[in-house]
């Protein structure tokens, strides 16, 4: 059976939301930009109820114009420019993403898919219509993307303005040393740390395990397993969750990638999985061959444990991998992580193995999980990730595998396998290139753009001088 991608009491129907709302005045709206930013306001609740009626609202195109700073690309891009008068897209209002907000007097809260109005067609570079678009191919043969994704973040005792003040360096974290699983650390902040339990269930985002980390201040948060789109929209939502719920502590989480040069980064490691419409786990071997010893005809013994689609689909995210780093690791402090390497278990080759940490991908099965938990934990992303693009290649890659029948040619381990990019600028160059696996999966429309968004913010970084560079050469040079 085919899990609902719907929030508990979430409507179907305007009779039905128009009734949910009987006692709302207004009601909050959010979309998500190329940077995976929540972006949205306040409507009435009658102009919401028209927006439903009529089928969506124009929203400014300027969402997929400028970057999260609002700054406009320079170069402008496709979707919003000087020629097309920075027109209006249409606002979808996703009736089954129903949920109050508990910190805002239980306030009604729905998400919005971007939809090109002269088209009618999703926006290709919305971040929801571009996964949705990544998990058609598996839907067309009765399967769902099954996903959680696990997320570490660093703390400051600080709020933005206080950090704006100190020149985002020098900041106060929340707890000294590193304490990974500790259970003593958190009762210094118990208060905010059973409060981000606590918050994210009542906002629909179901948490699995909820920790400290390595370094200090350092939290880790596994939202719950569940089909691939909810799981994409309760990442959003849950970094809502932890930095509106550290305002009202004095606290400031951060998902950047690498925050500071000496410790390890913050990871965005993404599990993967197919399961059909009776529930069964496409990645699983069958019974007899898990008693057998294995699938006869596996690759290698890494993938012995694993069905034959998911070794297709394991193939297809290996050979494309390069091309699609922008969207799993997107900003310019991504690859500051990636570059520590195996010693941070931050990979940076295309590579993967059975149960293994240092790869880019961990290939989960029999004997360490039952064969319904099969799965891949694909390594790469950061905290940074946008969970849209980042699943949406994912899938893309996999299902292109599948429908390839993609033969797995690397061994397992790191030796020989592919470099990935250092840098956003290799990463963005490979992307873009005309045969990139980008383009065939996602489409040339969204690697134009995207690409072009990732060539804006590189062109930024390059302008800046960095205190290290200031540190290095403002005396010697």
């Amino acid at each position: 059976m085919t899990i609902s991608t719907a929030t508990t009491g979430a409507p179907s129907t305007l009779a039905e939301v128009t009734k949910l709302l009987a006692n709302d005045t207004k009601v909050k709206v959010a979309g998500v930009d190329a940077d995976g930013v929540l972006r949205g306001k306040l409507m009435s609740k009658e102009k919401f109820l028209s927006a439903v009626k009529g089928n969506g609202f124009g929203f400014s195109s300027t969402l997929f114009g400028w970057d999260q700073h609002d700054l406009n690309y320079s170069p402008e891009l496709l979707v919003s420019n000087k020629e097309n008068g920075f027109r209006d897209i249409e606002a979808r209002i996703d009736l089954s993403t129903y949920r109050r907000i508990p910190w805002e007097d239980n306030a009604a809260f729905f998400l919005l898919t971007f939809w090109d109005p002269l088209t009618n067609e999703p926006l290709a570079a919305c971040p929801r219509a571009v996964l949705a678009n990544a998990l058609a191919p598996a839907k067309e043969r009765g399967w769902q993307g099954m996903s959680g994704i696990e997320l570490e973040y660093f703390h400051v005792r600080e709020t933005p303005i206080t950090a704006e003040s100190k020149g985002w360096t020098g900041l106060d974290v929340l707890t000294p040393g590193s304490h990974c699983y500790s259970i003593i650390r958190p009762t210094l902040n118990k208060e905010y740390f059973n409060a981000l339990y606590d918050e994210s269930l009542k906002f629909g985002v179901n948490i699995e395990g909820h920790h400290t980390e390595a370094g200090p201040g350092v939290f880790e948060t596994a939202l719950a397993y569940c089909p691939a789109e909810r799981m994409a929209d309760n990442t959003s939502l849950f970094k809502l969750v932890a930095k509106s719920i550290g305002m009202n502590f004095g606290i400031l989480p951060t998902f950047m990638a690498k925050p500071y040069a000496d410790q390890a980064g913050t990871s965005g490691h993404i599990h993967t999985s197919l399961r059909d419409a009776k529930g069964r786990n496409i990645f699983a071997v069958s019974e007899a061959e898990e008693a057998a010893g294995g699938r006869a005809n596996a690759a290698n013994k890494d993938v012995k444990y694993i069905s034959q689609e998911a070794e297709w689909f394991l193939a297809g995210i290996l050979e494309g991998l390069p091309d699609v780093m922008p969207m799993l690791a997107p900003n310019v402090n991504s690859y500051k992580r990636l570059a520590a390497g195996e010693h941070y278990y931050a990979p940076n080759l295309a590579s993967y193995g059975y149960d293994s940490r240092v790869d880019a991908i961990r290939v989960i099965s029999p004997p360490c999980v039952p064969a319904s938990a099969t799965r891949f934990e694909i390594r790469v992303p950061g905290a940074d990730l946008n969970p849209y693009y980042a699943m949406a290649a994912i899938y893309a890659l996999g299902m292109d595998g599948i429908k390839r029948q993609a033969v797995l040619s690397t061994k397992p381990g790191r030796a020989g396998a592919p470099k990935l990019a250092r840098n956003l600028l290799d990463a963005t160059r490979e992307m873009m290139k005309p045969e990139s696996a980008a383009r065939r999966v996602i489409g040339d429309f969204f690697v134009d753009h995207f690409g072009g968004t990732r060539i804006h913010e590189i062109d930024l970084w390059q302008a800046a001088v960095s205190d290290w560079e200031s540190r290095r050469y403002f005396e010697l040079a």
